[in-house]
């Protein structure tokens, strides 16, 4: 349970603060779902390669697969060079299919090689970060995104292509159908400079959080 007193329960309050006083809706959202229990997931690497088997497949069998990814690891875990040991067949082994296995060793090259320098980006900004991320095979925009708000804790992010956020958005606002992106940027303007609080709030209030920490 994090102090009430550390830094980042400090920013989440004030974010929160900001949030309710700018828009109603936000202000009955937040009252109902309680303070943000965002927290920053503390293994970079770890979290992108969890990205990538989990897309477009249930939660469960992300689960079984990245635990039999990590068992075929062995002792070093999941790491840039123990999954380019590994090699693709043995990676398809565990369950992922040959575009996903391609793309956890392509992310494992460039990590390894200092082109995907993960312990610089949290002196790049978000736009920076996303386009090393997006430069990696099987890595979108949605996933580079989601890395920001999770790993990195960006509190100003706005997934306008995430559907549990638009699906929130329609929902709390009463809205005949989904809003379009550009709606949805324009909507997120009210909560800048907390964007990525303001949609954690939207998942949390539909019951889910579209990705767990490392």
């Amino acid at each position: 349970m994090p102090s009430p007193t550390d830094p980042l329960t400090a920013q989440f309050r004030k974010a929160q603060r900001h949030l309710v006083a700018r828009d109603p809706v936000l202000d009955k959202i937040v009252r109902a779902v309680g303070a943000c229990t965002l927290r920053p997931a503390t293994e970079p690497f770890r979290v992108l390669v969890r990205s990538i088997v989990s897309q477009l497949i249930s939660t469960k069998a992300a689960v079984t697969i990245y635990a039999r990814l990590e068992a075929a690891a062995g002792p070093e875990g999941v790491g840039p060079a123990s999954l380019l040991a590994l090699g693709e067949e043995r990676i398809r082994a565990v369950g992922l299919s040959g575009a996903k296995a391609r793309a956890v060793l392509d992310l494992s090259a460039r990590a390894l090689s200092g082109e995907l320098a993960l312990d610089h980006f949290p002196e790049m900004s978000d736009d920076e970060v996303a386009a090393h991320l997006v430069a990696v095979r099987g890595i979108g925009v949605w996933t580079a995104e989601m890395f920001l708000i999770f790993c990195l804790g960006r509190l100003d992010v706005l997934p306008v292509g995430d559907l549990g956020l638009r699906a929130g958005v329609q929902e709390h606002y009463e809205l005949p159908d989904l809003p379009d992106k550009a709606s949805l940027r324009e909507r997120g303007e009210l909560w800048r400079p907390y964007r990525s609080v303001a949609t954690w709030y939207f998942w949390r209030s539909r019951g889910a959080v579209p990705q767990s920490k490392s």
